[in-house]
Formats: structure tokens, sequence, C-alpha cells
């Protein structure tokens, strides 16, 4: 029976020809796209895939929360993140929301099918460039290190904060997040009294800074 795939990742090109190569493999069946994090959510929620390819930089909802959002739901579902960032903080972050595995885009798809594999046994997978900013960082951290900021934040008051940076008004976040823009308002002021940060310039740059959006 094949491994049925969702791709979630922003960048269409990038979608559509590893979509191609995945369709190649015998084992494997691409079952749906999603060009955003919301969409990506909703269709993991509506086809129950066996593997998502969770890029990390998608607009809307950044592939960590709508991680979260998904294993919320089916915690079955195996997520393997798809970044080309080694960060440390990024991985920490995906992998606490509950990613098993975390492949570098620069990857050979071969590095991919063997992680998608793995994981559907129940391992985890590590690009080992990856793996080894990961150690480095925990070596170079002590122990009485203060959580980040973000953590403070509540699911939505991140969905929140990252539709603000990436431009959003208030009556189209209230929009894609089926609220009404009265309580957009109230996250708003939330996060900023969270973070004691005071304008949208400013939550746009500790956003960015946080691997929470990338504004391209």
């Amino acid at each position: 029976m094949a491994i049925r795939i969702l791709l979630a990742d922003d960048h269409e090109i990038l979608r559509k020809g590893l979509c191609a190569l995945i369709e190649q493999q015998d084992s494997f069946e691409v079952i749906g796209e999603a060009g955003n994090g919301l969409d990506a959510v909703r269709l993991a929620r509506k086809l129950t895939p066996d593997v998502v390819l969770m890029d990390l930089g998608m607009p809307d909802l950044n592939g960590i929360d709508a991680t979260r959002q998904i294993l919320e739901t089916n915690p079955k579902i195996k997520i393997i993140a798809l970044s080309m960032h080694t960060d440390s903080r990024m991985v920490d972050r995906i992998l606490r929301a509950g990613a098993l595995g975390y492949i570098l885009k620069e990857s050979a798809f071969e590095e991919l099918t063997q992680a998608i594999r793995m994981i559907i046994k129940g391992g985890t997978y590590l690009s080992p460039m990856v793996a080894r900013e990961l150690v480095e960082n925990l070596r170079k951290t002590p122990e009485n290190g203060r959580p980040s900021l973000l953590q403070s934040l509540s699911g939505r008051e991140r969905e929140v904060l990252q539709l603000l940076a990436e431009g959003c008004t208030t009556k189209e976040i209230a929009g894609k997040l089926f609220v009404s823009p009265k309580t957009v308002e109230t996250h708003r002021a939330k996060v900023m009294e969270k973070l004691q940060i005071h304008s949208i310039a400013d939550l746009t740059k500790f956003a960015v800074r946080e691997g929470l959006t990338a504004i391209e």
C-alpha cells in the first residue's frame, strides 16, 4: 500500500517538482498540495495523509504552528519539516511542535525518501548538517538560558502576530481566522503587552527574528 503524502510549500515550482519526483516512486502517492499553512491544516484534516512534508516559512500560518494544529487533530500523522535553514532554534521549535523529521531543501531526493521510510517505520530523521548545528548549539547554551518570549504567546496570538507581520489588516486577519475584528484587536493588544512591543514595525522585526515568518 502506497504511503499517502501531503505537500505543503508556498513555492509552486518547488512543490510541483517535488511532486513529480515523489510520483515516480512506486510506494509513494501525493494526495494533496497546499500553498500556505492554513490550507495545509485544512487539507490534513480532510485527507488524513500518512505524511505531511511541511515547509516552515509559509504565509498565513507558518509550518511550526500548522504542524501543531494538525497533530492536535490527528496525532497519527507524521510530519517532516522542509527548510533552507539549519538554525537550531527553528529545529527545536518544529520538533517540540511534533515533527519527526527535518530535511534541508538542498538535500538529495534520496535523503528525503529515506527519511519518509524511516519515519513511517516509527523512527526520526534529521539532516546531518541540522543534527550537527543542533548539537553545537546545545553545547554553547547555558543550562539556565531563558526561553524565548515567543513561548509566552498562545497559538492564536502567534497566528495574529504572523499575519500582522505579513502586512494583513485587522479585517483581513479576521477573515482568515474566522473571528471578529474586535477579537483580532484583543489578540493584538495581548501580544503587544506580553512582548512589550508597541509598534507593528517592531512586531514585524520580532516575528522575523524568531522565525515566525519570512518577509521576502
